[in-house]
């Protein structure tokens, strides 16, 4: 996993994708960076209120950081002791969470320059959603670590991809640009938790099948289920509200989560699996192999339902309030 890591040196850092705010002459950089800004508002001017949400929802949940990194120090026999330990995981981790501090700093910064979004509103839901944590219901072992993280990964790559193609059909390449480096780094994340996996699934098949069904059964915790913006208390689920913008907006849906699990079950080949496997392990890979086109028929149905019911609007404090169509 840790060739996949990108050399300091030569990572991208946010400051690379907006606009620069100093330089050698003082009245110099500040026309530079005025003009740089005017620009990218312009740009966002032309963002929907519905792909604004997404972004918002996706910012917040990469800036719950210091939470993740917890949940992938939990893994027995692979923690991080010390905070400094030589131990390939440990090494991974830091890496990993290095490379990931970026994409909630860069979506920060755009959303504060791009004057769209309540920035106070957005910071509170963020520090909600570091004090309520994150319920990880997997066990600590290694095998439900590295399928997770896969998942994860591989989930925050269609999701940031999804928006970065929305955002350039819109007219904002700055912002296309931004996600789709981000998308980029997901992407490579995934891959080292999909290669460790596959490692797994050739040394101990019969855990790793078990270990994938359970994870699977749980439908995957999403990092920003706790998330709240503290401007209602009447039990309002604000990640429900996002995740209906998202299913609407085409950034992240229920068909993706369909091709997510499909895509891993071929990948680990789990319908070749034949010898190695206990009753357990069998029923597992049965379920696993019939999970992909169980959940999209659920999809379709779910859909039918929504052509036949009457649009829902909902209002985010995160845009000033402004009603956004649920999907």
């Amino acid at each position: 996993m840790l060739p996949l890591l990108t050399p300091v040196d030569s990572a991208w850092q946010p400051h690379d994708f907006l606009p620069c705010s100093a330089g050698g002459d003082e009245a110099d950089a500040m026309a530079a960076f005025t003009e740089g800004v005017a620009e990218l508002r312009a740009a966002a001017a032309g963002v929907p209120d519905e792909l604004l949400v997404c972004l918002v929802g996706n910012m917040v949940t990469e800036e719950a950081l210091p939470t993740y990194q917890s949940m992938g120090n939990r893994s027995e026999g692979l923690a991080d002791d010390t905070g400094v330990d030589a131990l390939p995981w440990a090494r991974w981790l830091r890496g990993w969470t290095a490379e990931e501090n970026r994409h909630g700093d860069l979506l920060n910064r755009y959303l504060y320059l791009c004057g769209r979004v309540d920035m106070r509103q957005v910071e509170t839901t963020v520090h909600h959603l570091l004090r309520n944590g994150m319920e990880m219901l997997v066990p600590k072992s290694p095998y439900h670590s590295l399928i997770y993280g896969a998942f994860q990964e591989r989930a925050t790559f269609i999701s940031h991809g999804h928006t970065a193609r929305l955002a350039g059909q819109h007219g904002d390449r700055t912002l296309a640009k931004i996600c789709g480096v981000i998308a980029a780094d997901e992407r490579r994340h995934e891959a080292g938790y999909t290669m460790a996996s596959a490692k797994l699934f050739e040394l101990d098949p019969d855990g790793m099948v078990c270990a994938l069904a359970y994870v699977m059964r749980g439908k995957v915790t999403m990092p920003g289920q706790l998330m709240s913006d503290g401007a209602r208390d009447d039990g309002d689920d604000l990640f429900a509200r996002f995740s209906a913008v998202a299913q609407r907006a085409g950034v992240y849906s229920a068909s993706d989560y369909g091709d997510l699990v499909e895509h891993f079950v071929r990948r680990w080949r789990v319908a070749e699996l034949a010898t190695g496997l206990s009753g357990e392990g069998r029923r597992a890979q049965d379920y696993l192999c019939g999970l992909a086109p169980k959940i999209r028929r659920m999809e379709e149905l779910a859909q039918q339902r929504t052509a036949r019911s009457e649009p829902i609007e909902a209002r985010f404090s995160w845009i000033y309030s402004r009603p956004v169509i649920l999907g």
